[in-house]
């Protein structure tokens, strides 16, 4: 694995990190909806440029460009605090799964939204009781005519508040095996039968929400896979959220390293000096690992489970990093109330939100080293 930029690598920094310069939108605005519709502005100008889906062949909307500049692209958005697109589920996910599975018609209809931030898409997975056991899930789906009547419930469902389509797994065939009788649906939210709760976190935000589904109807050509395929399409998109997310999140895990170590300059204590520097270490690492997560897929063409390690990793990186800055700070921490008294209460859901951490060491431990099941 070579580190070194190409020349035409080089260029195309030089090119965004002016881009930006030139276009940065300022500070992110407080607000749930503010907040959206600045992201939403910021994509869609993005997309104008042909940045938004950077890796996505040029046929569906993107620039074909490569896995490397993808990852300059993160970190240049981290080093400038850029913010993040709007539709960040649509383009990790749901464009990447509907490309490797969806039929051609779908691929016309969905992708272009995507891009231009007009449809934004969140992911229907989890449930109240098929969190980490995805395969156990109790959505139903049925067969009515030429749509499917699906009636369950959803939760920690990421922007479903602000979105239009839902990567919807639900189970069309009772009697077959848990992983196979499912199917990977893409389901219309603005229906009758589809109810939003928001879910409000410690950090007073609710980004997170329940669906409550109830006979809410999808054509049959929103199936996406093919009919008890879903778990096949499911990994899929599971695979992109990791490996797609692991470049970013860890970039932006360079930046805040940076800023606390401005703040803890000229720190004696020896244990705060250890602890930072064992943080940076790990940080070095995970960006490391993250490069050599491009280097296969690139080789590949799709991330593999070794996704799972870096989402793990950054994590328990983030929670170590946020945790130290309030320590660093001894009692005063609890009185005050800025950027790291956020990162600190918004890092508790990290080993939770995509993937607990549990299961990731299940997946790396048997998909990667080949351990055997318990």
């Amino acid at each position: 694995m070579d580190l070194t930029l190409s020349p035409a690598e080089e260029e195309f920094r030089d090119t965004l990190r002016a881009w930006i310069a030139d276009n940065h939108p300022g500070k992110e605005p407080e607000g749930d909806e503010a907040s959206f519709a600045f992201r939403r502005d910021w994509q869609q100008k993005l997309n104008e440029r042909g940045w938004a889906g950077l890796t996505w062949p040029e046929e569906y909307g993107g620039a074909g460009a490569t896995q490397i500049e993808q990852a300059i692209l993160f970190e240049e958005f981290a080093r400038s605090r850029a913010p993040q697109m709007a539709n960040v589920l649509g383009l990790t996910m749901g464009g990447p799964t509907v490309i490797a599975h969806g039929t051609d018609e779908q691929k016309a209809r969905f992708l272009s939204p995507i891009l231009s931030a007009d449809e934004m898409w969140c992911q229907g997975f989890s449930e109240p009781e098929s969190g980490s056991d995805l395969a156990s899930l109790k959505t139903r789906a049925v067969l009515d005519g030429d749509a499917y009547v699906v009636t369950g419930q959803k939760v920690w469902t990421t922007f479903a508040h602000h979105s239009k389509w839902c990567m919807l797994l639900a189970r069309t065939n009772a009697e077959a095996p848990k992983h196979r009788g499912l199917t990977y649906f893409l389901m219309d939210m603005e229906q009758p039968g589809v109810e939003i709760r928001p879910l409000v976190q410690i950090t007073g935000e609710a980004e997170f929400n329940e669906l409550f589904i109830e006979e809410a109807r999808i054509p049959v050509e929103n199936v996406v896979g093919g009919v008890d395929n879903g778990w096949r399409v499911a990994i899929t998109t599971l695979m992109h959220e990791r490996a797609g997310l692991a470049f970013a999140l860890q970039a932006r895990v360079q930046v805040a390293l940076g800023e606390l170590a401005d703040e803890l300059r000229g720190t004696t204590d020896p244990l705060i000096r250890q602890r930072f520097a064992q943080v940076a270490i790990e940080a070095q690492v995970l960006r490391l690992l993250a490069f050599r997560g491009l280097t296969s897929t690139m080789k590949g063409g799709e991330p593999g489970p070794e996704g799972s390690l870096g989402k793990w990793l950054w994590a328990d990186i983030n929670q170590a990093l946020t945790t130290l800055a309030m320590d660093a700070r001894g009692p005063a921490a609890q009185l005050v109330d800025d950027t790291w008294t956020y990162r600190f209460l918004r890092a508790r859901a990290n080993s939770i939100e995509g993937g607990t951490t549990e299961i990731l060491k299940n997946i790396v431990a048997e998909r990667v080293l080949g351990l055997p099941r318990a």
